[in-house]
């Protein structure tokens, strides 16, 4: 029998995506809930689950596809089984992200050439690709002649995702006064910290003693302490939120995401830490879902990781705070008895909503920051 593969829901508001990666090709052999294929939409990329145990019959939108929600993108014959031994799965084309669309196209003028034999298409050399030379006409259907020799130029479509984190940044910029004010802390405590009860902390937890949950926990005192940082303009009025779902930033297979650890103030360190590995993966993994994505009230993003050593965040609307933490840098500062002492340091970035956040508080709110990164043991007494 032969069971339909439908696009899922993928969030409010949401009624179209890309076909991404087909992971299986026509006659291969998939279990129940193995991942078959990716959709991109605008805010996430999923994978879609085998809706039973079987052989994928019939792939009906290739990769590159813009598809409906519900939409029957392929089938799976239940209860069958693989008549013959297939080859690997090539794989997407090299150089180029999973499901990202139409192949590049050269914007210089191209030529033709009668006398050869006319290119595949970029949909003809995606099937040949992902389904092997059996999926491909013959003869390809409306090719472009070949470009010239020597074009070093491509036009690529945005994908989904990146044509609305392009709309959310600029929209973020046009209705927000946004405003940034920095500090720097010494993360000298943290580093003994994680070297003293590291090894100890993931044989106990198995997950290691990252930065990132003093971070987020010493946000949470931070918000406490300063409720408009994690508050909302709504209109004429103001949304505050008594709650801490504290967004973290993470690189994924379709580029940055910030999913939600929710209730972090009811988290301790271990579960923060497991928390934001679950996420981490599954953002490598391209399989976020909306629901790990929607309902922050406040962000932190470590542009650290990548090298930075400081910048000036845009905030992810309707937020009104985030916290930007940088690359750690051994630098000379005064100690005491103003003895010049080598300690590592990072420069912190808040980026605030100045129709609701008040300098005062800005400034305030990184302070307590500070102060808690550098006494960390009082976070740890209290979680």
């Amino acid at each position: 029998m032969a069971v339909q593969l439908k696009v899922p829901s993928l969030g409010e508001s949401i009624t179209q995506a890309t076909v991404g990666a087909w992971l299986k090709r026509e006659g291969d052999a998939v279990r129940a809930d193995e991942p078959l294929v990716e959709v991109e939409s605008e805010k996430a990329t999923v994978a879609v689950p085998a809706p039973a145990s079987g052989v994928l019959s019939r792939i009906l939108k290739p990769s590159g596809s813009t598809v409906a929600v519900g939409e029957v993108i392929g089938e799976v014959e239940e209860g069958a089984t693989a008549t013959a031994e297939r080859a690997p799965h090539p794989g997407p084309l090299p150089g180029r992200d999973r499901g990202e669309g139409d192949e590049g196209r050269l914007t210089s003028t191209p030529t033709s050439t009668p006398s050869a034999r006319p290119p595949l298409s970029p949909s003809a050399r995606r099937r040949l690709a992902e389904h092997g030379p059996e999926a491909v006409p013959a003869v390809a259907p409306a090719a472009r002649p070949a470009p010239p020799p020597g074009a070093r130029e491509r036009l690529v479509p945005m994908s989904p995702l990146r044509r609305t984190v392009a709309r959310r940044l600029v929209e973020a910029q046009r209705t927000a006064a946004i405003l940034t004010t920095f500090n720097e802390a010494d993360l000298g405590r943290v580093l003994e910290l994680r070297e003293q009860h590291g090894p100890a902390f993931e044989k106990r937890h198995g997950v290691k003693l990252g930065f990132m949950s003093f971070f987020v926990k010493a946000a949470v005192e931070a918000l406490r302490a300063f409720p408009a940082v994690n508050a909302e303009v709504r209109g004429d009025e103001v949304l505050y939120k008594d709650h801490y779902d504290v967004g973290v930033a993470v690189g994924g297979g379709k580029g940055l995401v910030v999913p939600v650890v929710r209730d972090a103030d009811r988290l301790s360190f271990a579960e923060v830490e497991k928390r934001i590995a679950e996420l981490a993966a599954k953002a490598r993994d391209n399989r976020i879902t909306m629901e790990d994505l929607e309902g922050g009230t406040f962000t932190i993003s470590n542009g650290g990781v990548y090298g930075s050593l400081l910048s000036t965040p845009i905030l992810n609307p309707p937020q009104s705070g985030l916290l930007g933490l940088h690359k750690i840098q051994k630098r000379p500062v005064a100690g005491p008895g103003d003895a010049v002492v080598v300690r590592p340091m990072m420069y912190l970035a808040l980026s605030y909503d100045h129709r609701l956040v008040d300098g005062r508080e800005a400034v305030s709110f990184l302070v307590r920051v500070k102060e808690c990164v550098e006494a960390p043991e009082r976070l740890l007494l209290d979680a």
